[in-house]
């Protein structure tokens, strides 16, 4: 949950979509109303855009939004589910009394007022690479295409994917608990293969990224960074010999080796 927000008023959810406190509360009610132990709703948002470049071509680049709520009920050992991609009242409450078709009988609990949890600051972003132009983000991907093609005339391809999204949660629960949440992440991802006179191509891959603005991209581990890696691991193999074969020691360190051997 974002510390910089003040309260529920002004998050994602509320404002774009004009769901209140109330709404939450009734919704909730709805569920219960039927029976059941406890009830919860779990409403997301994913905002994402993907680049791709290969043959110094932009191949595709495309944005698109997910978005839905789910309601649960449990009620015993049984849980009723129900959801949709819909974020208008009618469609909750019709959501919600599917989901309390689990329980039967009077009500066993009422939902109690929702009340903000704790906030934890967990990505303190100013601003999301997902909200910046796309025209940036593009950039990045066109900066490292000319960086790993810069590298060496034996680099005769690169691709070139830029891929980010931004998830905005929203949980309220019938003990009165109402959480949210805003969650970019970004991630550059670049492939080299280089060829000599062997005529047998060789591939490098490198990229990064995070939950991060995309300054850090701009200004930190910039595209001409993994553009370089990515194109000197594929220079590095083309002069690359076998392993030896046959029986070889081998010492193997505490650690990954026994998981691999067990």
């Amino acid at each position: 949950m974002n510390s910089s927000e003040p309260g529920f008023g002004a998050s994602f959810f509320a404002s774009k979509f004009g769901i209140t406190r109330r709404d939450l509360e009734n919704y909730l009610s709805e569920a219960l109303s039927k029976g059941g132990d406890y009830a919860d709703l779990y409403f997301e948002y994913v905002a994402s855009t993907s680049i791709s470049i290969d043959e110094s071509i932009i191949k595709s680049a495309t944005q698109g939004v997910s978005m839905g709520v789910g309601v649960r009920v449990i009620a015993g050992e049984r849980t009723g589910y129900a959801h949709s991609g819909d974020l208008s009242a009618e469609k909750i409450r019709g959501a919600a009394r599917i989901a309390a078709m689990i329980a039967s009988g009077p009500a066993k609990v009422e939902s109690v007022p929702l009340e903000d949890g704790s906030k934890r600051n967990l990505y303190p972003l100013v601003t999301a690479p997902g909200e910046t132009a796309l025209r940036e983000r593009v950039e990045l991907a066109w900066r490292a295409d000319r960086a790993a093609r810069a590298y060496d005339s034996k680099i005769f391809q690169v691709q070139v994917a830029w891929v980010d999204n931004l998830r905005e949660v929203l949980i309220a629960t019938s003990d009165g608990k109402l959480s949210f949440d805003h969650q970019p992440l970004a991630r550059l991802s670049v492939y080299a293969l280089a060829r000599d006179g062997s005529g047998i191509p060789q591939q490098g891959h490198a990229g990064g990224g995070g939950r991060r603005e995309i300054s850090w991209f701009q200004n930190e581990r910039t595209p001409e960074i993994f553009a370089k890696d990515a194109a000197r691991q594929a220079v590095a193999q083309l002069s690359a010999v076998d392993a030896p074969a046959g029986e070889q020691t081998v010492v193997l360190g505490p650690g990954w080796p026994g998981v691999l051997l067990h």
